[in-house]
């Protein structure tokens, strides 16, 4: 029997649709292991000159109405954050922290996501913190170790071409962008005949008709 394939998840939890794939890795685990990495969205965006969704107004409504739709039609509990975008930082620090134990990262999802909880409410992360056995957030979080460890998460992410969360890379170096990607990764993982088809190879190297000219 050979051995699952061990894939990377790069999540940030500023994302709903990263917060509604955690709630999916039961059905990828079943196939495969996955080793949970926690990365800031903003340095990826920044590195590849993108706006969020939230930073393009007409985008972000969609963004949040999609959200509340899909968490209903899947079944997800979903309850709004206090505002977004928010800063992650103590969120990301603490999931590198236990170097995205699993348990720990479903539970950073399902403060923001699930109990609509924010680390502005000191006694909200003191709560949070206090489920792993840690009496300090903040002091955990500020040693060099655990903030050198997400900056390099967010290297090798740009390292394996990684733009968006969640994202999903094979031992091949295929990436997997989205929730809507799920069965798309399952089909590639299962050897589908449609992941080796002419018309995919086609449009793996698909030609640049016009460019778009941005002077």
């Amino acid at each position: 029997m050979s051995a699952k394939p061990v894939l990377l998840w790069y999540f940030d939890v500023i994302s709903p649709y990263a917060y509604f794939q955690a709630e999916r890795l039961a059905e990828v685990e079943a196939v495969a292991e996955v080793k949970r990495i926690p990365v800031l969205f903003a340095g990826l965006l920044e590195h590849w000159g993108q706006l969020g969704p939230a930073e393009i107004v007409p985008k972000r409504r969609f963004t949040f109405r999609y959200a509340v739709w899909y968490a209903h039609r899947h079944g997800i509990p979903l309850k709004m954050p206090p505002g977004h975008p928010f800063n992650p930082l103590r969120l990301l620090r603490l999931a590198a922290a236990f170097d995205g134990r699993a348990d720990v990262v479903r539970e950073v999802f399902r403060f923001v996501w699930a109990e609509g909880r924010s680390t502005d409410d000191p006694a909200a992360w003191t709560d949070l913190c206090s489920r792993f056995g840690v009496e300090d957030g903040d002091a955990l979080i500020a040693q060099p170790d655990v903030k050198a460890r997400l900056v390099a998460n967010g290297q090798e992410a740009v390292s394996r071409q990684v733009f968006g969360v969640p994202t999903f890379v094979t031992p091949e170096g295929e990436g997997f962008w989205g929730v809507d990607s799920t069965e798309m990764l399952l089909d590639h993982l299962a050897g589908a005949p449609i992941m080796r088809s002419a018309e995919m190879l086609r449009a793996d190297s698909l030609p640049v008709s016009k460019a778009r000219d941005r002077r």
